[in-house]
């Protein structure tokens, strides 16, 4: 099967924002930067797309949209979304000129916080860095070559351009904000990705560059592991085309996994604790939004999966949970082979 290049990506990226909001980015750019004409009606355009990155036109100097191919475990992933990229060239001599920017967007990410969440962060300065949720950019961080990112990420054989655009159209009102000097209004209420299944795993790192007694330690990688092992398991038991890891909430969020079953949905969600009294406590309440909040699709099934075996006074507290409040609540042992 010939591969998909990002060229073919960026052109129909193109083609389809005409009918989204950040179709209009040149037109947004005109209005902040006071420029004259046009430059483009394109948000990339050939002079900003290489083989394996692209941003937008007018972007260096700028939060740039940005999109790239990126290889994990041997699977080709587009990454889309907003960046920073703190290297020298012609067009931006000296990276100071982004250090307002980076105020901004500091502030923007610290005063809407549940805006992005379903989003992941990460840079790059000689290796990149694991996935983390979206938070400032440290000062100290802010060196010639550093490259910041946040957005996604899907397979490039797989792409559902219309979730591409919508999370695109989320980034706007940031980058207006940046863009804008501060000048606009901080948005309560920022657009945020709908709940829309679609098959598919975010492969995130099992590991970092610390040693075994860290890594054991480290939730996040802890988590990672368990979600992967979750989703092998889900694959077996519902096939591949009705588990998605990593789903949009419909309300600023991410599920951890989500189960496709005929015209029900089964929510997961992944806990570390060592008791599966603590997993239950930490669990519960997002999953009750997930699946209750105004807005988001009801789930027939909610899913608190931890290591360790539920004892019998979590299995009678759940029990109580759902005979009197009818909660569909279940919890699932996860073992990793």
């Amino acid at each position: 099967m010939k591969t998909i290049t990002l060229y073919q990506i960026v052109s129909e990226i193109n083609l389809r924002a005409k009918s989204h909001p950040i179709g209009t980015l040149q037109e947004i750019r005109k209005e902040l930067k006071q420029l004259k004409r046009l430059p483009t009606f394109n948000i990339f355009t050939p002079s900003t797309t290489h083989e394996s990155w692209a941003f937008h036109h007018g972007g260096r100097k700028e939060l740039q949209f940005n999109v790239g191919i990126e290889t994990i475990d041997t699977v080709p992933y587009l990454r889309y979304g907003v960046a920073f990229s703190f290297e020298t060239s012609q067009t931006l001599p000296d990276i100071s000129l982004l250090l307002p920017k980076v105020r901004l967007f500091n502030e923007f990410i610290l005063q809407n916080p549940e805006q992005y969440a379903d989003m992941r962060m990460w840079h790059y300065y000689s290796y990149q860095s694991d996935d983390y949720m979206p938070s400032p950019i440290p000062h100290e961080n802010i060196t010639e070559g550093m490259f910041y990112f946040l957005g996604k990420r899907q397979p490039c054989e797989q792409i559902d351009y219309e979730l591409l655009l919508d999370d695109l159209d989320r980034l706007l009102p940031l980058y207006r904000y940046v863009e804008g000097n501060g000048n606009l209004q901080l948005v309560t209420a920022v657009k945020v990705s709908p709940f829309r299944f679609s098959p598919g795993f975010t492969a995130k790192a099992p590991s970092a560059n610390a040693s075994l007694a860290q890594k054991e330690l480290d939730i996040n990688l802890r988590h990672n592991v368990l979600q992967a092992a979750l989703y092998k398991q889900l694959v077996k038991e519902y096939g591949k085309e009705n588990v998605r890891t990593e789903l949009p909430s419909g309300i600023g969020t991410s599920i951890d996994v989500v189960v496709k079953d005929g015209d029900e949905f089964y929510f997961y969600e992944i806990k570390t604790a060592h008791s599966p009294r603590a997993c239950l406590r930490q669990a519960m309440g997002q999953l009750l939004e997930y699946g209750f909040w105004p807005g988001t699709q009801e789930a027939a099934r909610l899913i608190i999966v931890g290591e360790t075996a539920l004892d019998q006074e979590g299995l009678t507290y759940l029990n109580t949970l759902r005979q009197r409040f009818s909660l569909p609540l279940e919890y699932r042992q996860i073992v990793v082979d």
